[in-house]
């Protein structure tokens, strides 16, 4: 390429991305750059210094950024870590819960507001068990005449045991079996009224009336034929008839109700025994008591 004098001529030389423009100066005289004649420190023009010029270059262009996805992403990341938060401070909850009851039961239970009241007390009166009367239907004789009853289980096991006691000498005598509401009524009220007894005083050896367990068709007194003296008498434990009854009874499902020192606080009665061989006088006797 030629060069005039006088002329700033601009090309460009390619490097790499961009395009390098070169200006050069006007020369007048033999290549010497012109001087300004006033001797001043003024900047040197651009018909002075050669000029360089790197254009800038096109770059790539940035990917926009998709606002819409980003803002999503954030969001279920927010949701997951509440999440989060709210099952861990559910466990701890659970957890403090658990450790206060442990630590606490009492008071616990005392918050509660489906606390199970405590079961009431048996029904009694006078340290009496209240026990409904047998019906007619299920009693049975345990004697000839057929004036002394028993449920059918019990009088057919009383009659067993007579035998056998008779067997070896002992004669056992029933007085009382079963006993209506009626029969107890005058046990209890008329006796008491010919004795000058007061209720408290009666009811240690007479049941009131529904509270007797002679009521049940169970219960029988038992006195000694040989010695009829010691009949319906503390006594009686002396007797032939109470030791072999103390020795075999069990055999027979027979138990003795009122032992010396008993829980109910009812006199020592050695003649009153109660039947409890079946699933029926079990239920009728010890859940009486509230024994399970």
């Amino acid at each position: 390429m030629k060069i005039a004098p006088g002329d700033l001529t601009q090309f460009t030389i390619p490097s790499n991305n961009s395009r390098l423009c070169v200006g050069v100066e006007r020369l007048d005289n033999a290549g010497t750059p012109e001087k300004p004649s006033d001797g001043s420190n003024s900047p040197p023009t651009v018909d002075d210094i050669p000029v360089a010029l790197r254009e800038t270059p096109d770059l790539p262009s940035k990917p926009r950024t998709n606002v819409a996805l980003l803002v999503g992403s954030l969001t279920a990341l927010g949701l997951v870590a509440l999440a989060a938060g709210g099952f861990v401070a559910l466990r701890m909850q659970r957890s403090q819960t658990v450790t206060l009851a442990t630590e606490n039961p009492t008071s616990v239970a005392q918050t509660s507001p489906t606390a199970l009241p405590s079961a009431s007390p048996a029904d009694t009166l006078l340290n009496h068990f209240a026990y409904t009367e047998a019906p007619q239907a299920e009693l049975a004789p345990i004697v000839p005449d057929g004036s002394i009853k028993m449920r059918q289980a019990a009088a057919k096991a009383y009659r067993e045991m007579t035998a056998a006691a008779q067997q070896e000498g002992v004669s056992l005598v029933p007085i009382s079996g079963f006993r209506s509401l009626a029969d107890q009524k005058y046990l209890y009220f008329d006796v008491k009224a010919d004795r000058n007894q007061d209720a408290t005083e009666r009811a240690k050896v007479s049941a009131p009336p529904g509270y007797s367990e002679h009521h049940t068709g169970y219960a029988v007194d038992i006195g000694d034929g040989n010695t009829p003296a010691l009949n319906l008498n503390p006594d009686f434990d002396k007797s032939a008839a109470y030791r072999w009854l103390k020795a075999n009874a069990n055999r027979y499902s027979f138990e003795l109700s009122f032992p010396k020192n008993n829980r109910q606080g009812v006199s020592y009665e050695p003649w009153h025994w109660r039947f409890a061989g079946d699933i029926q006088s079990l239920k009728t006797f010890y859940k009486a008591r509230g024994q399970k």
